[in-house]
C-alpha cells in the first residue's frame, strides 16, 4: 500500500477519530479531577490577626483551616504587647485556599541589646552621633571641672555608671558626664 492510499484510507480516519475522543475523554476526567482535588472556588477568609497574641492567633487560623507560620520576631513596635502579632501575610481579608501558610511577624519581648562604645575623651560633638545611631538616646548632659570642654569623662544609664562594652536595650538613655573647661 502507498503513503498515499493509507493517509486517505478509513483506517487512519478511524485511528485519527478514536485518539480524538480519547483525548476528549481524558481531559474531560483530568478536569473532574482537578475540581475535586483542588476545592476549586473554594475560599478561606484570613482573619485580622494584628495585636493577638500567639495564642488567640493560632486558634483563629486553625479554626478557618490555615496553618500558623512565625516569620519573624526581630523589629519591636512599643504599641504592641509582647509576642503578639505586628505584621501578617497575605494580609486581612484575603481569600486564599484550605491549609494556606499565614506568616506572622511577632513583636518580641523588648529592644534588643547593643554593646556601649567607648566615648571616654571623645568630644560630645562626637559621641552623641555615635550613639543615636546605636540607637541610644542622650539624657542629661552634666559637666565637671575638667580642662577638656565638652570632653566625655563618663556615662551613666539610670543613675549608676557604666562602663564601654556593657550591653543596653536599644533606645536606653544614657546621661554623659563632660568637661566644663575649667581647672
Amino acid at each position: 500500500m502507498s503513503l498515499i492510499k493509507f493517509l486517505f484510507s478509513k483506517t487512519l480516519l478511524y485511528q485519527i477519530i478514536l485518539a480524538g475522543v480519547a483525548l476528549i475523554v481524558f481531559c474531560f476526567f483530568m478536569l473532574k479531577w482537578l475540581n475535586i482535588t483542588t476545592n476549586h472556588g473554594d475560599f478561606e477568609t484570613v482573619p485580622d490577626l494584628t495585636g493577638k497574641s500567639l495564642q488567640v492567633a493560632e486558634i483563629e487560623l486553625e479554626k478557618n483551616n490555615l496553618v500558623l507560620q512565625i516569620q519573624d520576631s526581630a523589629n519591636f513596635n512599643p504599641k504592641y504587647p509582647k509576642f503578639s502579632v505586628i505584621e501578617q501575610d497575605p494580609v486581612p481579608g484575603s481569600k486564599v485556599k484550605e491549609n494556606r501558610k499565614i506568616y506572622l511577624t511577632l513583636n518580641p519581648s523588648g529592644y534588643r541589646k547593643v554593646l556601649v562604645p567607648d566615648l571616654k575623651q571623645k568630644t560630645f560633638r562626637q559621641a552623641k552621633p555615635t550613639l543615636e545611631a546605636l540607637g541610644f538616646e542622650v539624657g542629661r548632659l552634666t559637666y565637671v571641672n575638667n580642662i577638656g570642654k565638652d570632653m566625655v569623662l563618663g556615662m551613666t544609664y539610670k543613675g549608676e555608671d557604666i562602663k564601654p562594652g556593657t550591653m543596653l536595650e536599644k533606645t536606653s538613655v544614657i546621661d554623659l558626664v563632660l568637661g566644663n573647661g575649667n581647672k
